[in-house]
């Protein structure tokens, strides 16, 4: 087997080789979440202001209904263009205002899975996709065998639901036949709004399973041998701004988990304002007070901000924040020397905690 081969390659991918793909605009993404919540805005649209619409429509259209002889000498008289100028003018504004939501999720179903993201790099032409070999595996490897998996389950669970929610319908068929608008559209909308509910639940599952099965084909995708992982590391530990800017991605993604842990404190200690320590403590589970998170000024506020979200205490102690934070590191515990000033701290958190404050 050669070296560097797809089963060679069993490691994690690097923050360099992710940050390169995210470039190129290759990330893991569903394609169905943008369509899922763009049914879903059209759905809403149609649920808020569906009554409206019908209550218009029947007004318009019952004198004709109720006298058919008066639809008749109306169109004789070529009054057929005004009274498909005055549905239009009822129904178009709902329609471009469902298009206009269904634009706006669709948008945001893409944000929600990449955030902010734009490349030209797909746009540019390649010899691979020219490659008969490649080619060959996009339209019959495995990730082309689940796409049609998927589509054949969609299209089958979507009849069954249609079929099922329409089944009990069948017999008022006789009733609205010949019926009056007054019943025909309201019972419409009524189960229009049922159908593509069910069928918008159903296919948000979808996108919800086809997003993690994303996420790990395009995990696998990037993963890297040993071999790619030494020749990256020889191409970037001589050049200085690759080198900053890795270290800046590990010490955002350090400052996110710090972050994190700031919902498992017993109590936060500030300067007020310029320094915050967020101390936790469990006599089951830590010897003595150990340092979740700290900061110093903008670090500080947000620190005080999730702890706020969370519901845990702050206390302003300036000395003792200001030694803490210059004592102790993340995940260590405090020293001997604070044992006492922390211990009366926490001891007064817990009091206040059991008298309901």
């Amino acid at each position: 087997m050669a070296e560097g081969s797809d089963e060679d390659k069993t490691e994690e991918a690097s923050a360099k080789k992710l940050e390169d793909a995210r470039r190129r605009g290759e990330v893991a993404k569903t394609p169905d979440l943008p369509q899922v919540l763009a049914l879903i805005g059209t759905c809403a649209v149609i649920a808020i202001y569906g009554e409206s619409i019908c209550r218009s429509l029947i007004e318009s259209l019952l004198p004709f209904v109720a006298m058919p002889h008066a639809l008749v000498k109306n169109l004789d008289n070529g009054g057929g263009v005004d009274i498909a100028r005055h549905v239009i003018l009822i129904v178009l504004p709902v329609v471009g205002l469902a298009m206009a939501g269904a634009f706006v999720l669709g948008i945001a179903g893409n944000l929600l899975q990449t955030g902010l993201m734009f490349s030209t790099e797909s746009l540019k032409p390649t010899f691979d996709k020219l490659d008969p070999i490649k080619g060959f595996n996009r339209l019959f490897g495995i990730d082309a065998l689940v796409q049609f998996l998927k589509t054949f389950v969609k299209v089958i669970v979507t009849g069954w639901i249609v079929w099922a929610v329409l089944k009990p319908k069948l017999m008022d068929i006789p009733m609205l036949a010949g019926g009056s608008p007054v019943l025909i559209f309201p019972y419409a909308r009524d189960v229009l709004i049922v159908l593509t509910a069910a069928v918008c639940v159903f296919l948000a599952l979808g996108a919800g399973l086809d997003f993690l099965w994303q996420k790990y084909r395009f995990a696998q995708k990037m993963k890297m041998s040993r071999t790619e992982q030494k020749d990256e590391y020889k191409q970037t530990e001589g050049d200085p701004h690759v080198k900053a800017r890795l270290r800046q991605i590990r010490m955002e993604k350090g400052r996110q988990r710090m972050m994190a842990n700031v919902a498992t404190a017993t109590v936060v200690v500030t300067n007020p304002t310029h320094y915050a320590v967020a101390l936790r403590y469990d006599a089951e589970d830590t010897p003595a007070p150990m340092c979740v998170a700290k900061g110093v000024d903008a670090v500080a506020l947000r620190i005080r901000e999730e702890a706020a979200k969370h519901d845990i205490m702050i206390v302003e102690d300036p000395p003792l924040a200001r030694a803490l934070y210059a004592a102790v590191d993340l995940d260590e515990i405090i020293p001997e020397d604070h044992f006492v000033a922390v211990a009366k701290l926490i001891g007064f958190v817990m009091a206040r905690k059991k008298r309901g404050f």
